[in-house]
């Protein structure tokens, strides 16, 4: 059984548990599917389940009663329950808390962990880790802290989470996050801080989920649908982003005839349609260059200027360096490597991006072109000592000579 399967179940099984359980028992909820996934691991190289699925939940299940049922724990779970439980089949329609009936339960509980009293980066950290089955690494590459915050995020969350369900959720609050948390998971897949290529499972999952979302009326969004778009634009590439021996290729590198004419097709539609109205996001931008890149010939054809008047739009409705650094490599692409050098001139970076492989691979390339080598060198040996993982290390040497 693939990894990718482990991950999406884990998470399909604590959304499950929870929502019959509820959240407030979240820890033994991960507790009980981990005892699940480790007998999966023992007991199916000897032979696999019928159903593995159901499989799973019947015994996740049993592990949670077992702790549930134990302790001080006893009295108040007999208060909480039902009179009488429900099948115990997987998929089973149980009875359900939030408003607007959302269909999945992977998609409630990402509205759930999105609670706003929480920091916004404990509510991405928590719906990362117990839902999309990241790791604490993968967290703290995303959020560009250390793992160590991740981990206090992450034990902060739950015991908030704990000591405060609600049954009356405002879905419209919690939508912002849940489509950064879904951002998250696709870039995730689309350059996998842990695996080594591309993670075409992840993608796959955030589209399904920020589909399901545009289906639901809290959904049904100009953001959501430029989401979208920008998902399907990037999902079109990715199968012309490594070689034969699984190593990423840059974009110029690409052949672009095996992109998937069908996701440009419909990330296209999806862009149109978030174009209705006046609402504009940072999804709307990022899928503008996307776009841009999708329906340029060659790589030598880009207009990069558009892709520079997108980034001009992305820094007024959402000002990050890292976009600003993105902006300044349209720049050295349209007007040259000294010009990409100007745009970042008085841009003092913060902490996380000066220490990321980001910025100096950037800075590397731009002094190579511009003839200043032994600057070059000094960013190019930070780059590659600090590239999250070996393909994103050999793509960076090819890059940067």
């Amino acid at each position: 059984m693939e990894r990718a399967y482990f991950r999406h179940a884990s998470g399909q099984l604590v959304s499950t548990l929870c929502r019959r359980y509820g959240i407030q028992h979240l820890e033994a909820v991960e507790d009980a599917v981990q005892v699940a996934l480790l007998k999966a691991v023992e007991t199916w190289p000897d032979g696999e389940p019928n159903d593995p699925t159901a499989w799973l939940y019947r015994v996740s299940h049993r592990a949670l009663l077992d702790e549930l049922r134990t302790g001080n724990r006893r009295r108040r779970l007999l208060a909480e329950l039902p009179p009488q439980l429900p099948p115990e089949r997987f998929g089973e329609p149980f009875d359900v808390r939030l408003e607007g009936e959302l269909r999945d339960d992977l998609l409630r509980m990402l509205f759930v962990c999105c609670d706003p009293d929480l920091p916004v980066a404990s509510q991405i950290a928590i719906a990362l880790k117990t839902l999309c089955g990241f790791g604490v690494r993968e967290i703290a590459l995303r959020l560009f802290v250390a793992e160590t915050a991740v981990y206090k995020r992450l034990s902060r969350a739950r015991a908030h989470l704990r000591d405060s369900p609600r049954d009356d959720l405002d879905l419209e609050a919690r939508r912002p996050v849940v489509l950064r948390v879904l951002h998250q998971l696709f870039t995730e897949g689309h350059l996998s801080t842990q695996a080594p290529g591309l993670r075409h499972d992840l993608c796959d999952e955030a589209i399904r989920l920020a589909q399901l979302l545009a289906e639901h009326s809290i959904g049904a969004r100009p953001d959501t649908f430029a989401l979208l778009a920008l998902m399907h634009l990037h999902r079109a590439r990715m199968d012309s982003r490594t070689d034969e021996a699984g190593d990423l290729l840059l974009l110029e590198e690409q052949d672009r005839t095996l992109w998937d004419a069908a996701h440009i097709q419909t990330g296209l539609a999806f862009l149109a349609q978030s174009a209705e109205g006046d609402a504009f996001s940072r999804y709307h931008a990022e899928a503008g260059i996307a776009a841009e890149h999708c329906l340029a010939p060659s790589f030598e054809a880009t207009r990069w200027d558009r892709i520079i008047a997108c980034y001009d739009q992305l820094e007024q409705v959402a000002p990050s360096p890292l976009h600003r650094l993105h902006r300044a490599v349209a720049v050295a692409a349209a007007r040259g490597p000294q010009a990409g050098l100007e745009a970042l001139e008085g841009d003092i970076p913060p902490a996380w991006l000066e220490g990321s492989y980001l910025w100096a691979a950037v800075l590397a390339d731009l002094h190579r072109r511009c003839g200043d080598p032994s600057r070059a060198q000094r960013f190019r040996d930070t780059a590659l000592e600090l590239a999250p993982s070996e393909a994103a290390r050999k793509a960076l040497g090819r890059r940067l000579g």
